[in-house]
């Protein structure tokens, strides 16, 4: 009985040294990628905003990224007919007061809206594309809650016909498969952050999504070119393994100050700040 009990101890105790190897592997990027896309360290937040009528996701935000040539982070969503339009969050009382849904309006209907209590609308993908016209590079979040292939779709024609620099990134793993497996050439990055710290809800089963993204469990198959982490959990073990044995680049979101850029600037290759002139 003894002999038994050592036995089933040995084994529990194999799991563990399985379980850590296991974790590592998971989050194995594979093979680094290098592009020019990679060298840009610094990404406006919604465009450069917060100045007097200029609003975050609006031409004049991106206008004012250019003008001070910094590269832009923006988000891109489908209208209720399909239409990419920018814009972060799901439904517009943050920033329009009216407390509808994206999805739900067409873009005619969106068009009726303005942004912040400025003349500034919720303007088009293909609109800032053409605005831009390669003088900056993008970083292009795609916003979906479930596995929206047509969003992901609609993105790569658009971007197929734009010349200047840009790279896509998601919460979602899918939108980092569809492109691998779709356009592989495109730099796709993993965004994340510590979910249950910041007090996020949602049912069972969001839950364990959470916890699959937050460790960046899915790199293995999503095979991400940089992983985007909220910065103050710049220390967190999914985080240090990237950092330590995969070395891909890491950027930090979303640094609203100066101090903030200092203090962490030594843990990320890439910055998506806000609100200050770095």
């Amino acid at each position: 009985a003894i002999r038994r009990q050592r036995q089933m101890c040995i084994r529990d105790r194999l799991w563990i040294p399985i379980l850590i190897f296991a974790y590592i592997k998971m989050i194995d990027p594979g093979e680094k990628r290098e592009h020019p896309v990679l060298n840009v360290k610094y990404y406006a937040h919604r465009g450069f905003h917060g100045e007097e009528g200029i609003p975050e996701n609006s031409m004049a935000a991106f206008k004012k990224a250019k003008e001070l040539g910094y590269g832009m982070e923006l988000d891109v969503q489908l209208t209720k007919d399909g239409v990419m339009v920018i814009h972060h969050d799901y439904d517009l009382k943050r920033t329009c007061g009216v407390n509808k849904k994206i999805q739900d309006l067409t873009y005619r209907e969106l068009c009726r809206y303005r942004l912040m209590g400025t003349k500034e609308r919720i303007p088009r993908f293909i609109e800032v594309l053409r605005e831009i016209d390669g003088k900056v590079p993008l970083l292009i979040e795609l916003k979906m809650e479930t596995c929206n292939r047509k969003l992901c779709k609609k993105v790569a024609r658009a971007l197929d016909k734009y010349k200047g620099l840009y790279c896509i990134e998601c919460f979602h793993p899918y939108a980092l498969y569809w492109f691998k497996k779709n356009r592989p050439e495109v730099i796709r990055g993993q965004l994340s952050e510590q979910f249950f710290k910041e007090k996020e809800a949602g049912s069972f089963s969001r839950k364990i999504a959470y916890f699959i993204m937050k460790n960046l469990l899915t790199n293995f198959i999503t095979k991400p070119d940089f992983i985007a982490y909220r910065y103050k959990y710049k220390d967190c073990l999914p985080l240090k393994i990237c950092r330590k044995i995969y070395k891909i680049p890491i950027y930090g979101w979303t640094f609203r100050d100066k101090k903030e850029y200092k203090d962490n600037e030594h843990y990320f290759e890439g910055f998506i700040f806000e609100k200050f002139v770095i």
